[in-house]
């Protein structure tokens, strides 16, 4: 067993050195302004077309759009999957839970670009209908242009991508706490909805935040459905403007690989798409720190209030 924990552990070491590596030229040419700087996607065609090699991008656009993406859509899955988990395991018979157990797993597995394809028929058309005027394309034609596709499209199809990992998860961390924890509660004249939120939910909260782990990854590689509706512009979201940052453009870091990946042949753009890889690790890799720290504080405080 410590031998197979050894070769994973050397071949995640192997990912990130052959990552980085191939980052390094564009992280030493660009440096800490790569954070604070944005138009990737403007710097991209200039890259190409350039006689000199141009190693000096801005990434702070695609940092921010995968950040927030990733948050609202985690956000929105987190509450639908888990009341759906409690749902399942809960309030349904054990066939009836079963069936759906199977088809969340079944939904989980369909392939990303089928949601991509339902975005681009269904979601865009919806928020293009319903959100968007000619009024107020010209209203901020000269900061973007509002087509459907953006940030709010690519929150929608990035939820229902990760709703079925959480809930499938989830569903089977509820189900393993132990009946006589319920049953305990229920002797003490706890109602069964203070049983779920006090016992339950607790008891299994290691592999419900698993499970958000696990679909926060998944977001943040995305590459194919969020590319097909995101609008494929590297802007930071500014909130400032209300509603409207919602309809603006995105290009997350996943989904900017994929539209550059044709022009992988030429060695600057390589570098500049292996340092979105290398931020996309970075943040995984932060956030799963995270996660387990706020995991153990929950554990300790758990402890210390028993």
């Amino acid at each position: 067993m410590s031998a197979l924990a050894g070769v994973g552990v050397l071949m995640i070491l192997f990912i990130f050195i052959f990552v980085f590596l191939r980052a390094w030229p564009v992280m030493r040419e660009s440096g800490l302004g790569m954070l604070v700087n944005t138009g990737f996607d403007q710097q991209i065609p200039e890259a190409l077309h350039s006689y000199t090699p141009m190693l000096n991008f801005g990434f702070l656009g695609l940092i921010a759009g995968t950040i927030t993406t990733t948050i609202l859509a985690l956000i929105l899955a987190s509450l639908i999957g888990i009341g759906s988990a409690v749902a399942i395991s809960e309030f349904s018979p054990k066939p009836l839970a079963y069936a759906l157990t199977s088809l969340v797993r079944l939904l989980a597995s369909i392939p990303s670009v089928i949601f991509g394809l339902i975005g681009v028929i269904i979601v865009v058309p919806f928020i293009q209908d319903t959100f968007v005027t000619v009024d107020l394309q010209l209203e901020y034609l000269h900061m973007f242009q509002i087509t459907g596709r953006g940030l709010l499209a690519s929150v929608v199809v990035l939820t229902f991508m990760i709703v079925p990992t959480i809930t499938a998860l989830s569903a089977d961390a509820i189900a393993a706490v132990p009946n006589r924890f319920r049953e305990a509660g229920f002797a003490m004249g706890l109602t069964h909805f203070r049983v779920i939120w006090k016992i339950v939910l607790p008891t299994g909260r290691s592999g419900i935040i698993a499970s958000v782990i696990l679909a926060a990854g998944r977001g943040m590689g995305e590459a194919v459905a969020v590319a097909m509706v995101s609008g494929g512009i590297g802007l930071v979201p500014d909130f400032s403007l209300g509603m409207v940052s919602l309809l603006a453009p995105v290009l997350p870091l996943s989904a900017a690989i994929m539209f550059h990946s044709e022009n992988m042949g030429h060695e600057a753009i390589t570098a500049a798409l292996f340092t979105c890889a290398a931020f996309l690790l970075l943040i995984g890799t932060l956030l799963s720190i995270s996660a387990r720290l706020v995991n153990s504080y929950m554990r300790k405080k758990v402890g210390d209030a028993s």
